[in-house]
């Protein structure tokens, strides 16, 4: 059987260490599946990761969901929450939250986790694996039911760790190294919030201080124009593709990241194929609070991701910004972040 965790390169190795020193056999088990390795092709950039504007290493949809559920196994040691965090991206179509600014949903990005139970219950691996160890597919289906994997923002959970983590070493900006997130990681417990439900927080207020002054920058990131410009550009490549009948909605589910794109660099329509080579040779955007005229522009409001976590105060756990105004003011930064109103590249 293929050790995923042994083929993957030192620095993803020396962070998922970090994770959790225990790699369950059970896990590497589930991510040999067919379903779970095709999220291996897909980036967790949402395709910013072809062009030049960006400069990001290589981390898959798969390392992602490996990752949280690293996460959830360290913190809980419980087999169906530790998948349930494993599959929760399972659904997850090339190019990732794109496809939700395809579906209209710029806010919330969640219209791709309906066909989680779908795909699980298809995959005959998965569901023979499930079997043998006698779980349902309802207890590993929706990680939003276990609150160590998931819950409402602002709360703090191994899926928003993991990519705030991964994103500050690698993925958007180098903003921390592995020492720093070892020392974050390890200042990390499992807790109980305002409601008597557990959910992972910080021992000390310096720690949780430095996570939340990179999420915040982070969290400007993910909204800067040229990211919603691509996502918004990539998805109008997508559905044009699909009105011309060049692919499929079942290409995105089925196909690789690669692929697509063979199929857009490759297509006959010009402003498809032309407008695309643009965006991926351009090194920045154009940004303009007025409407640019004859330009391919746009002008939407994205989902903004931030975190507020509890600390611990004697025996009490107390969200961040009651306690830091540093904190409270890296927040507000966060959640008030503006850009110009339009962008555009000269297409």
């Amino acid at each position: 059987m293929n050790n995923y965790f042994e083929n993957l390169n030192e620095e993803i190795k020396e962070y998922f260490n970090i994770l959790s020193e225990e790699k369950p056999d059970f896990l590497n088990e589930y991510i040999n599946t067919q379903a779970m390795q095709r999220q291996s092709a897909i980036s967790t950039s949402c395709g910013t990761i072809y062009s030049k504007m960006f400069r990001q290493k290589w981390f898959s949809s798969l390392d992602h969901s490996v990752g949280v559920a690293l996460i959830v196994w360290n913190f809980t040691k419980d087999k169906r929450q530790t998948l349930a965090g494993l599959f929760h991206d399972i659904a997850t179509p090339v190019f990732k939250h794109t496809i939700d600014f395809m579906n209209g949903d710029y806010e919330t990005q969640e219209s791709t986790e309906e066909l989680t139970t779908k795909i699980i219950t298809e995959s005959k691996d998965i569901m023979e694996l499930l079997n043998r160890d006698n779980i349902k597919v309802e207890e590993v289906s929706d990680y939003h039911i276990y609150p160590i994997a998931d819950n409402d923002t602002p709360g703090f959970s191994a899926d928003r760790l993991e990519y705030t983590l991964a994103n500050g070493l690698w993925e958007i900006e180098s903003l921390w190294d592995l020492k720093e997130v070892g020392e974050i990681y390890n200042n990390i417990e499992v807790q109980k919030n305002e409601q008597g439900i557990v959910e992972i927080g910080f021992r000390d207020l310096d720690k949780a201080e430095k996570f939340v002054h990179t999420m915040s920058k982070l969290s400007s990131m993910y909204i800067r124009n040229k990211t919603k410009f691509s996502m918004q550009f990539l998805a109008d490549i997508l559905k044009k593709l699909m009105n011309k009948k060049l692919i499929t909605i079942g290409d995105l589910y089925m196909l690789s990241e690669k692929e697509i794109i063979e199929k857009i660099e490759n297509c006959k329509e010009e402003d498809i194929s032309k407008n695309f080579i643009i965006w991926k040779n351009a090194e920045k955007i154009n940004e303009s609070d007025e409407k640019p005229e004859n330009k391919y522009s746009v002008s939407i409001n994205s989902k903004i991701r931030y975190i507020v976590p509890l600390v611990r105060q004697d025996d009490k756990f107390i969200r961040i910004n009651k306690l830091s105004e540093k904190a409270d003011e890296d927040i507000n930064r966060a959640l008030n972040y503006t850009t110009k109103k339009y962008a555009y590249l000269n297409f």
